[in-house]
């Protein structure tokens, strides 16, 4: 039985390409398997959950409690303000992954919106104002917000939204 060089080369690539073939095919069941083997629900509630939590720390009344200092000036009191917002916003920046653009979009306005506030207040005051004078001016605005605090708004937002994953 003599084969030639052609025939054999041929018999070897068409049986290299059923086994690539099959190869591949078992490659995308594993693939399409995983995909319905994981669950992305528990890491979108954990990601709302977070959020939920970082807008309660960015709150104002939240952050004057934790970050009161006597001796501080205004300026110095600002500074600390605004850098503690931005710092639990960049830590929590991931969180976007996975949760929905309303959401996201939400704690962002929140973020933007607290620290203008903060500036606000800030510009209002003399140069030789305290620390004090510019949390208790900051509380005065907060609290007479007609609407609501929105960080209130922005956690009702992030629990309907958490809501409608549950349901």
């Amino acid at each position: 039985m003599n084969i030639d060089l052609t025939t054999l080369s041929f018999a070897l690539a068409l049986l290299a390409l059923i086994v690539s073939l099959y190869a591949f095919s078992q490659a995308g069941k594993e693939k399409s398997s995983s995909k319905e083997k994981f669950n992305s629900i528990p890491l979108r509630l954990q990601a709302y959950e977070r959020l939920v939590l970082l807008a309660e720390r960015i709150s104002l009344p939240q952050l004057i409690s934790r970050l009161n200092q006597p001796g501080l000036n205004a300026t110095e009191m600002k500074l600390l303000l605004v850098e503690q917002i931005k710092s639990e916003f960049e830590y929590n920046s991931t969180q976007q992954l996975y949760v929905s653009q309303l959401a996201w979009d939400a704690i962002r306005n929140l973020k933007e919106q607290e620290i203008m506030l903060i500036n606000q207040v800030y510009s209002t005051l003399p140069s030789s104002a305290l620390a004090a004078d510019l949390n208790r001016k900051i509380l005065e605005v907060f609290m007479a917000q007609p609407e609501g605090a929105l960080n209130e708004v922005v956690t009702q937002t992030l629990n309907r939204e958490a809501k409608k994953l549950m349901s």
